[in-house]
């Protein structure tokens, strides 16, 4: 067997061995094809379950774009960056409930010539973020991009788009009204365009609270923060609406969906229940090791559970039954 042929069986094995050992606690989503040794988030699933968008970056988060995928049987494609993206500091897609819309942040600019949009925070400059569309063509394919105007594209900090049926827009920003951190916001359409956003009350300001899923309903909201009980610095929670129109206490979902590393950018698939993640778990290493070879060190470190953010995929289908949905 050839060095070649050998680095191939190991990187086969393991990733049949990650795959594995992820079907205990949630999939981990396209070992080595869509989940990478790389930065990947923001999953962005169509209603078929056919195609996946998604964001890809470096360690730093400088340097990204928006992907797409096709799954085929049980396997995806090699991705591609998605028509629209790879010029700009584009990320955080998500697909409108009838699939029509893919809204996604970006710090390109709002007229052609203009620079990169830029924001500041504490004295420090870094890209900014603005709220971005394409629209589905008849044909197939999308659109040029569509910038969103109205005051919720105020301030250059809006994160992680989510929408429902009837088109309200729930998103993470910094604002005036934000306290200390990131909250979430909601704009109701409102005539061609949005009303301006409204804070969405989950508790007091001191914590953070980012990257919402909205179910398409309306009916329950997931999203990444730390209400005092999370296991790693951020967690995923999850409110239900209550009677009187208001959200109950945020809840944290179990510890298949949590762990002692990084988990955000949670987002909903098209099938009951199904949920996916952005999480930074990683394969522990122990001391002694089995002595590593140039080839099985480089393999390893460049795998998907390196500590690199990944996709994982969740059934929360029992929780949300506990809560009188069922569909």
């Amino acid at each position: 067997m050839t060095p070649r042929h050998l680095t191939y069986v190991l990187a086969t094995c393991l990733l049949a061995t990650l795959a594995t050992r992820a079907a205990s606690a949630g999939e981990l989503l396209g070992a080595g094809v869509i989940s990478t040794g790389l930065q990947e988030t923001s999953a962005a699933p169509t209603a078929d379950g056919k195609t996946l968008y998604f964001m890809r970056s470096d360690f730093a988060e400088a340097d990204d774009a928006i992907m797409v995928s096709q799954r085929v049987g049980k396997h995806w494609s090699t991705p591609q960056v998605a028509s629209f993206s790879g010029q700009w500091h584009d990320s955080e897609p998500t697909l409108s409930p009838d699939g029509s819309r893919l809204y996604f942040v970006s710090n390109r600019p709002v007229r052609a010539g203009e620079p990169p949009v830029m924001a500041e925070m504490n004295g420090h400059r870094f890209p900014g973020t603005g709220l971005w569309y394409v629209e589905r063509r008849a044909r197939g394919g999308w659109s040029a991009p569509t910038h969103v105007d109205g005051a919720l594209n105020d301030g250059a900090m809006i994160y992680n788009p989510s929408v429902t049926a009837s088109g309200d827009i729930y998103f993470s920003a910094r604002r005036a009204d934000s306290g200390k951190a990131y909250q979430i916001y909601v704009a109701h359409p409102q005539g061609r365009g949005y009303a301006a956003p409204v804070r969405v009350e989950l508790g007091d300001l001191e914590h953070s609270r980012m990257d919402p899923a909205v179910d398409p309903q309306g009916r329950f909201l997931i999203y990444a923060g730390n209400e005092g009980d999370a296991l790693g610095s951020a967690d995923i929670y999850i409110a239900f609406r209550q009677a009187d129109g208001r959200w109950g206490k945020p809840l944290h979902l179990d510890d298949d969906v949590n762990s002692r590393a990084l988990e955000n950018a949670p987002s909903l698939g098209p099938s009951f229940g199904e949920l996916y993640v952005s999480s930074a778990r990683r394969d522990e290493v122990h001391f002694p090791k089995p002595r590593d070879n140039a080839a099985t060190l480089q393999q390893r470190l460049q795998s998907p559970l390196n500590g690199s953010r990944n996709l994982w995929r969740f059934d929360i289908s029992d929780v949300l039954r506990a809560h009188g949905i069922a569909r």
